[in-house]
């Protein structure tokens, strides 16, 4: 296979396995070697006592496409952390895009940047996202 199907057949083999990504409506848009964007909208039950989004479901999000971005190598991996800083705030109705792309990888440990964006009425920057990866060095089954 090469890199784009590795890519594709990693995140199949995780999605189906992430009922906490399901539970909260995410859905892939895209992956590739080093990367991936997960979209998820807004439902009123994510909304917090100041009437927006409840911060751990943005990191969810970005945690997400990270978590793609960093198997779709084929390699079991796992966060070793992140840390995200908040921008704007996102309502109930609003779609959110999480895009994530390698920065770079050494040995077992890779660092990923992920860009949430409301995607209404114009492109928004909602939070930046940095995380850092562990492969546990096994193939992805």
């Amino acid at each position: 296979m090469d890199a784009q199907e590795v890519a594709e057949a990693s995140s199949t083999t995780m999605w189906a396995s992430d009922r906490a990504s399901g539970l909260l409506g995410m859905e892939i848009v895209e992956v590739g070697p080093g990367s991936a964007t997960v979209s998820m909208v807004v439902r009123p039950d994510m909304i917090n006592g100041r009437d927006v989004c409840h911060g751990g479901f943005i990191a969810s999000l970005a945690d997400s496409a990270f978590a793609l971005a960093c198997n779709s190598h084929g390699e079991v991996a796992v966060a070793a952390g992140f840390e995200i800083t908040f921008l704007e705030s996102a309502r109930a109705g609003d779609t959110l895009l999480a895009a994530a792309a390698e920065r770079t990888t050494r040995g077992r440990t890779g660092i990923y940047d992920v860009t949430v964006t409301r995607t209404a009425p114009a492109p928004t920057t909602i939070a930046e996202f940095r995380g850092r990866s562990h492969s546990l060095g096994r193939p992805i089954t």
